[in-house]
Parts: structure tokens; C-alpha cells; sequence
């Protein structure tokens, strides 16, 4: 270790210690998260300013991933065993016992027709600022990514219809599963989930004792498992500043310079989605001020980890303990957004992607046939994307493929990728979220003593 890292090293550990004497004096669980996004921002820029890309950082970054990686990594040990305590609990409840159907279809009727509106979104962006694939010019990075992808089209998706993709989301070895081996393994647990809960309400019918031990063993399997959630949480102000730093100090500025345009423009289409997710909830008699407050460290931290997935037990808490969803319908909505919907990496991103891709097929993308195909699409692919960083370049192969459209140009924007990813991964999770509270609401049973009520500080 050279004496710039441990110099380095030694003003983490201090922001770290800052961060720690913030919450001993009581300042909020948000408060402190956009604290350690803000610490890190600067820092990374500090760090890249004074020793520029090269061996100094990359040593520094990889003792900061210590926190970042390693908060990243224990949210994503708790994922498999939450949905399925979770699930299997709401039905032990009776949460679920007569309506998981209705509102498993709410949910999804929320999570797709919102991607519809996002994939109408992503066109007028692409509209408004003149976007055209052919303005953007690919160097050799962009050249070695484009036939990347290429080969991993021809390997992976080529020739897959719809219903096979749909096939996928079904559970064959649900051991397999909870490893989180296949892109479609939460959904797969979810599935396996549902029909535990079911079988133990048949158990329940035909042996009450049986069925009582079972329900015992599963709420004090899942308060244990709730308790390590709210541990892990509370980590969330260190993780977020780690990770940001990383970001902060590894950006290819330069590249995001050159395509500002499209940066701007996937922002403020991201920005005109997240302002349709907060219409909704007023249309519903909800105030979107309050969501927007409770959500904050929720979506912070997905914007600075770039994984829906890893979001997962912080999007749950939050729906249950801060917005009044039923925990049932939380673990629900948060499960099936990791792979259904998606308004960014789903929605406006491949939206985009088609209709810039368009003029060099000598298709006239503001066609309203051409339009409305784009919308469709775009709607039916997103079941199964990925729900860590990449799944909007899949979401994106898928599209363009079945719009018989050139695959490798998913590959022309490697360079501003990390950037627009933390945006899309955010509105992801808003939707995932939103999902739960207006599904809970048409359900009658959203907490609205809860939603309304002051943000807790104990999950902080």
C-alpha cells in the first residue's frame, strides 16, 4: 500500500466515523443516506482530481468495496430467504388467503401499464431533443461491445419466441432458484412461495395442529429474518457513500460529455415517469410529497447501486413500515418489479433505443403503426429482465430484435451506461414500490394512519 492510498484510506475511515457520530446524535435514517451520497459524490471528484484515472485509485476503490460491496452483498444474501418467509407468512396471516390472484393481476396491471406509458415517454424524449443513432459515433469500445452483444444475441435470445420467455419464469429446481442462478429466479421463488402458502391452507383444513406448528415456525422464521433486514439497513449511509465514491472517481467524463444529449434526454425522461408515479398517487387521494419523502433513501440507494435486486429488503421495509402496505402485498410488488415492468431498464430505455435505431433500418419511427408496435413490444418483453445492472441492455436486445432492428447498436452508449443505469435502476423501484401502494389502496387495506405519519427512525 503506497502513502496515498493509506491517506486515502484514512479520510474514509474518518467520513465513515462522521457518518456514525450523525446517527449517535439522532439525525434521520434520509437525512444521513443523502449525507454519505453527497460525501461520496465529492470525494470520488477529489480523489479523480488529484491523482487522475489510474493505479492510485483503482487501490483506494478496492478497499473502499469493503463497504460498498460488502453492504451490497449482504442485502443480496437476504433476498431469497425474505420473499419466501414473507410470502409464505402472508398466507400463514391470512393476508392472502382468498385474493393472492386479484392482487398479484393489480400488481401486474400497475407494474406493465406503467412500462407502457414509460415506452410513450422514452418516444417523446427521443422526439423532443432529435435523437438518431447514426449521430453517434462508435469508437473501438463501442465496436468490441456492439459485436459482444451480437454474439450473446445469437447465443441466448435468437429464435426464442414470447411464450418461451414466459416459460422460463417457472420454478424447476426452486434449489437452483434460491441461489438466484437464473435472471428469472425471484419470480421462480415467488411462484415455489405461493404455493407453499397454499398447501399449508389445504394442510390447514385437513389437520389444524399440523398446520398451526407449520405457521409457528414461520413467523419466527421471518422475524428473525426482518430482524437482519433492519440490522443491514441500518448500514445502508456507509454503503451509499462507498459506492459513490467508486462511481464518482471511475466515470469516463469525457465520453458523457460527448453524449450529453442522450444523457440529458434519458434524465429528463426518467424525471417526466417519476412525475407520472407521483400523479398516480395523488389520483388515488394520496399525498405524493409524503412518498417522495418516505422513498428517498430507498430510491438513493438504488440510483447508487444500480441493482433492483439488492434494493429488495429496503424497498419492503419501507413499503411495510413507512408507506402501510400489507407485507404480503409489499413483498409482492417489490418481487415481481425485479423482473416485470421496470419503467427505466424496461420502459424508456429500449423505447429510446428503437426509435433512434429506426431511421437506419429506413423505417420512419413517428409513424403511429410504428409507434404503437414500439409500445407493445416494448410492454410484453419486460417480463424476465434482469434486475441487477445489464438488464437494460437484455431488455434492449430483446426489443430491437423483435423489431427486426440491428442488435449491436444496443452497444453504442457503453460509455454513459453506469451513469443512466443508476437513474433507470431508481424508477424502477419507485414502480415496484408504487405497485404495492396503489394495489393496497384499491384493495382497501393500505395503512393511511401509516402513510401519513412522521418517517420512522428506528429502521435507521
Amino acid at each position: 500500500m503506497t502513502w496515498q492510498v493509506a491517506v486515502n484510506l484514512l479520510v474514509f475511515v474518518l467520513l465513515l466515523v462522521g457518518l456514525y457520530e450523525m446517527q449517535r446524535r439522532g439525525m434521520s435514517f434520509g437525512a444521513r443516506v443523502f449525507t454519505g451520497l453527497v460525501l461520496g459524490l465529492v470525494f470520488g471528484w477529489v480523489l479523480l482530481w488529484l491523482y487522475g484515472a489510474g493505479a492510485v485509485i483503482n487501490a483506494s476503490i478496492d478497499w473502499f468495496n469493503l463497504v460498498g460491496n460488502g453492504y451490497v452483498r449482504l442485502l443480496q444474501m437476504l433476498i431469497m430467504p425474505l420473499v419466501f418467509v414473507s410470502i409464505v407468512t402472508a398466507f400463514t396471516k391470512m393476508e392472502l388467503r382468498d385474493n393472492v390472484a386479484k392482487v398479484g393481476g393489480l400488481i401486474l396491471v400497475v407494474l406493465l401499464g406503467t412500462t407502457a406509458i414509460a415506452a410513450l415517454v422514452g418516444i417523446g424524449a427521443t422526439a423532443l431533443f432529435g435523437l438518431d443513432a447514426s449521430q453517434i459515433t462508435a469508437g473501438e469500445r463501442e465496436l468490441a461491445r456492439m459485436a459482444g452483444l451480437e454474439t450473446t444475441y445469437a447465443t441466448t435470445l435468437e429464435g426464442r419466441t414470447l411464450p418461451q420467455q414466459l416459460l422460463e419464469l417457472l420454478p424447476t429446481n426452486v434449489f437452483q432458484d434460491f441461489t438466484g442462478a437464473r435472471r428469472t429466479s425471484t419470480i421462480a421463488v415467488v411462484i415455489f412461495s405461493a404455493f407453499v402458502g397454499m398447501a399449508y391452507l389445504s394442510l390447514m383444513r385437513r389437520d389444524a395442529n399440523a398446520a398451526g406448528t407449520f405457521r409457528r415456525a414461520m413467523e419466527a422464521l421471518h422475524g428473525i429474518v426482518m430482524g437482519i433486514v433492519r440490522i443491514v439497513i441500518r448500514l445502508t449511509p456507509y454503503g451509499v457513500m462507498a459506492i459513490m465514491a467508486r462511481v464518482a472517481a471511475t466515470s469516463d467524463y469525457d465520453s458523457i460529455v460527448q453524449l450529453g444529449k442522450f444523457v440529458v434526454a434519458s434524465y429528463v425522461a426518467l424525471a417526466v415517469m417519476f412525475g407520472v408515479h407521483l400523479l398516480l398517487l395523488a389520483l388515488a387521494g394520496l399525498n405524493p410529497v409524503t412518498y417522495v419523502r418516505k422513498a428517498a433513501p430507498v430510491l438513493a440507494f438504488a440510483f447508487t447501486s444500480r441493482s433492483s435486486a439488492a434494493t429488495l429488503p429496503l424497498n419492503v421495509e419501507t413499503q411495510e413500515r413507512e408507506l402501510g402496505v400489507p407485507v404480503g402485498t409489499a413483498n409482492l410488488a417489490g418481487s415481481l418489479g425485479l423482473s416485470i415492468g421496470q419503467n427505466g431498464c424496461a420502459g424508456i430505455y429500449p423505447a429510446m433505443l428503437a426509435m433512434m435505431a429506426a431511421p437506419m433500418a429506413g423505417i420512419d419511427p413517428f409513424t403511429p403503426g410504428y409507434i404503437l408496435t414500439v409500445v407493445a413490444v416494448v410492454t410484453f418483453s419486460s417480463f424476465g429482465v434482469a434486475s441487477v445492472g445489464g438488464g437494460a441492455t437484455f431488455a434492449a436486445l430483446l426489443v430491437l430484435s423483435l423489431l427486426n432492428l440491428p442488435v449491436g447498436l444496443a452497444g453504442l452508449l457503453i460509455s454513459v451506461e453506469p451513469l443512466i443505469d443508476m437513474g433507470r435502476t431508481a424508477l424502477n423501484v419507485s414502480d415496484s414500490m408504487l405497485a404495492g401502494v396503489l394495489t393496497s389502496r384499491i384493495q382497501a387495506n393500505l395503512n393511511v394512519n401509516t402513510y401519513t405519519a412522521a418517517p420512522r427512525q428506528a429502521s435507521a
